[in-house]
């Protein structure tokens, strides 16, 4: 088996945060989303797993059916794909309307209908990241990576050259289609898990379910 030489070793420690660096996109509130004016940042953040919200009083409980929008991939120019492929978007768009669905059913009745007691969730597909082949998976073993990694570990931060999700969620009281909540999220798998590492869009599929959890600890 060949090993990589003292100065091979070095050039790979080097690359690593350059790449890390580059990686990372910072969600914006999105002109072309709705619900845009009424962002404002999220000063209770400190993942970035949420910089933007809109809140209201709303007592959760009192809704038990629930109205979900089909996945919408947004088209503005401010949108954060880079060069992901577009089949690529429409298959991230499905599997979050599937997953998203699928998590809102464990609390509520699924509604075709404005109705009383009913919500209304529009999602919005603004951005993602494929993990990059290989290398995405290499970073977790190599000394470089894994030193980079332990560290954004204990942030739950992103890991290095893996894959992520952002999107928009608009929750409107149904019947009336008063806004009730509005955020911005960023979601990526924890930079060790590295089945999330495999497959150029394992990491914002992983990212997508961890939004579902987080969205229905939002509304129990």
């Amino acid at each position: 088996m060949h090993t990589l030489t003292r100065a091979s070793r070095l050039a790979v420690l080097a690359l690593f945060p350059a790449l890390a660096g580059c990686a990372s996109v910072t969600p914006v509130s999105y002109s072309g989303v709705a619900s845009s004016s009424y962002l404002a940042p999220n000063p209770s953040d400190t993942s970035g797993r949420m910089p933007y919200r809109y809140t209201s009083a709303v007592d959760w409980r009192a809704y038990n059916k629930v109205v979900v929008e089909p996945v919408v991939v947004y088209r503005g120019a401010d949108q954060q794909f880079g060069d992901m492929a577009e089949e690529d978007k429409v298959s991230l768009a499905r599997y979050m309307q599937t997953r998203f669905t699928e998590k809102l059913l464990s609390r509520f009745t699924l509604a075709t209908r404005p109705a009383p007691n009913t919500l209304r969730i529009r999602l919005t597909l603004t951005g993602a990241a494929t993990t990059t082949p290989v290398i995405g998976t290499l970073s977790r073993f190599d000394i470089a990576g894994a030193v980079y990694n332990g560290v954004q570990t204990a942030r739950d931060r992103e890991g290095l050259l893996t894959g992520s999700v952002i999107y928009t969620v608009e929750i409107f009281d149904a019947p009336t289609s008063r806004l009730l909540t509005a955020f911005v999220s960023k979601q990526y798998p924890s930079a060790y898990n590295i089945g999330a590492s495999i497959g150029k869009l394992a990491a914002a599929q992983a990212g997508i379910d961890k939004g579902a959890d987080a969205l229905m600890a939002q509304l129990r």
